[in-house]
């Protein structure tokens, strides 16, 4: 590790005190009180809140603008910004020997280090050794940390401003597909049944290794918002007449049974028949259509916003599950015109989606590019050769260049 000068070697156990989250038990849970901080609180996948109403050591208590670290399942660093809350086990409240902002970003830095250096994308953990050891080098003079961190975020926030619009031209793309959904659909509505077979798949479960009469054997996980992602296909044994009564054909289109999300529920792909003596589980209903409706028709009438509000409807329950089924299938109508004017409407349809799909791939393009920017930056920062001046700019794309001919891209 080279040491520029005014720096000192060190490793991020040395930085500061982190004290471990506090393990709270359902029973202690109360419908008010303290907030109890919990990873998905952090990360925002899982905005609400338990909350404890007992007392705490002062060591469990995080305040706003108080640095969290995250250890385990995601690794990351963040600076508090809610009222006063206690704070939950596998993250640490971190009580800073240096500039708070500085430890932040070099904490984003290294755990994303870290993240790349653990095997399982699911669920991540450190041992507190392995935290405490791992190699640093910070400025000795605070004023260097701050001047840092304010070269830091100029940088990163013309990263932030791009990724918001980035955000925004997705938003819009998929308002405008939604647009051409909508204008699919035309003729009088028809009960579902009465132009399409509707059919439950197999309740057996997959083997990781069948030995005989296996096949390709498609999983809720393989129907997604966008289309069948086919990257991981389990198989499942098939006896008798199995594979004859179940077996999919191109065009039947795979349906969503059950979801603990509204927004989910329903969701549904044309299966394009690139697996030969395919069949599906119980929880994807297939629709196949009869040559009354051609499949892409159905497929985009099905995944229109008014649908999506139909679909809905029929899949809540008191429950506050949302599942749907055979018999509740055959109870929806949909618009059904000629198939000349099916073909006709769905011309515009298509040339939408392939306009989105090109822009879409640009758009990741520049989500990788964005994402090997804002690590350039990091390194550039903590590598101390962030500078301010116009330079950084060319220092950073090297950086990132070099980054993405390691990794391939």
């Amino acid at each position: 590790m080279n040491v520029p000068p005014g720096w000192r070697a060190t490793n991020l156990g040395a930085l500061g005190r982190y004290l471990n989250g506090r393990g709270f038990k359902k029973s202690e849970w109360r419908e008010s009180g303290r907030p109890i901080i919990r990873i998905q609180n952090l990360t925002g996948s899982g905005a609400s809140f338990n909350y404890y109403q007992g007392d705490v050591e002062d060591r469990y208590v995080a305040r706003h603008g108080d640095l969290l670290v995250s250890w385990a399942a995601t690794l990351g660093a963040y600076i508090w910004s809610g009222p006063e809350a206690v704070v939950n086990q596998h993250i640490f409240k971190v009580e800073s020997n240096i500039d708070r902002r500085f430890h932040k970003y070099l904490l984003d830095y290294k755990l994303a280090d870290l993240m790349r250096h653990t095997h399982g994308s699911r669920m991540v953990h450190i041992t507190r050794g392995r935290f405490d050891s791992e190699p640093v080098c910070v400025p000795s003079d605070l004023r260097e940390q701050r001047r840092i961190v304010e070269i830091l975020e100029d940088h990163l926030s013309r990263l932030d401003a791009a990724d918001s619009e980035l955000a925004r031209v997705r938003v819009r793309l998929d308002a405008l597909q939604s647009s051409a959904l909508s204008g699919a659909r035309g003729g009088d509505l028809v009960p579902l049944a009465e132009v399409s077979e509707i059919q439950g798949g197999i309740q057996k479960q997959p083997r990781r290794a069948p030995r005989t009469n296996h096949f390709p054997f498609l999983r809720v996980a393989n129907v997604t918002s966008t289309g069948l992602d086919l990257r991981e296909v389990h198989r499942v044994e098939l006896f008798n007449d199995e594979l004859t009564r179940l077996r999919l054909q191109r065009g039947d289109l795979l349906v969503v049974e059950g979801n603990g999300s509204a927004s989910q529920i329903g969701r549904a792909a044309t299966w394009d028949g690139s697996l030969e003596d395919c069949v599906h589980q119980n929880h994807l209903i297939r629709v196949r259509p009869n040559a009354k409706v051609l499949p892409a028709y159905l497929e985009a009438v099905w995944n229109s916003p008014e649908s999506r509000r139909q679909l809905t409807s029929l899949a809540s329950s008191s429950s506050g599950l949302h599942t749907l089924s055979v018999s509740k299938l055959k109870q929806l109508r949909i618009p059904l015109p000629s198939v000349d004017e099916q073909r006709s409407r769905l011309s515009r349809v298509e040339d939408i989606r392939s306009g989105r799909a090109r822009i879409s791939a640009t758009l990741e393009q520049a989500k990788v590019r964005s994402s090997r920017l804002r690590r350039a930056v990091l390194a550039s920062a903590f590598e101390g050769t962030l500078t301010g001046r116009h330079t950084d700019d060319d220092l950073i794309d090297e950086t990132a260049f070099l980054e993405g001919a390691h990794h391939g891209g």
